[in-house]
């Protein structure tokens, strides 16, 4: 599979930004080479079109698949697994995001809402360490009761709430920061 100047040019910005973002080069570049393709990929087209080796090909699908990304499909006539992802960006985003607050933030919930049990009971925990953890599990709690309202909401009806969040800040005011008493 051949790519176009500009297909070649987005899988190489695609692999870079995985990298900041946490992810393997190889694992971003094949998701978004399978992002922009038109039809279902083999991994054999995979390893010709980027170039990178077969094994690292079939970690990377396997990834890709863990997080829900890439699903095999297959192809009438050909006994090999073949590969898609999702067209829709805002169905990556949702699984992106999903996975992420999966991975990430439940399990920081988790260790959050011990902590601040048995912060009750340590007489070696300051009551500021106690309050510190305590905002912090206020604020994750926040933070995932309001990503799990948001991810109920279309697309459209998410798309309106990103433009409107400018006009909200021009009804209440920008500030660089809030005063000291509404940090604590």
């Amino acid at each position: 599979m051949q790519l176009s100047p500009t297909a070649q040019r987005f899988v190489l910005h695609w692999g870079e930004m995985g990298t900041r973002w946490g992810v393997n080069r190889t694992v971003a570049q094949i998701h978004a080479l399978l992002f922009l393709a038109d039809r279902p990929l083999n991994a054999d087209e995979i390893v010709e079109t980027l170039g990178v080796a077969r094994s690292n090909v079939s970690v990377s699908l396997k990834e890709l698949q863990g997080w829900g990304l890439v699903r095999v499909v297959h192809v009438m006539g050909d006994r090999r697994d073949h590969f898609q992802t999702f067209e829709d960006v805002w169905d990556i985003f949702r699984v992106v995001v999903e996975e992420r607050k999966r991975r990430e933030i439940d399990p920081t919930l988790t260790v959050l809402r011990d902590c601040t049990l048995e912060a009750e009971s340590d007489p070696m925990l300051s009551d500021s360490a106690r309050r510190k953890l305590q905002m912090s599990l206020d604020f994750m709690e926040s933070m995932a009761e309001g990503y799990d309202e948001l991810k109920r909401l279309p697309p459209a009806t998410l798309m309106r709430l990103l433009h409107f969040g400018s006009k909200v800040q021009r009804w209440f005011g920008r500030k660089d920061e809030a005063p000291d008493n509404e940090r604590k």
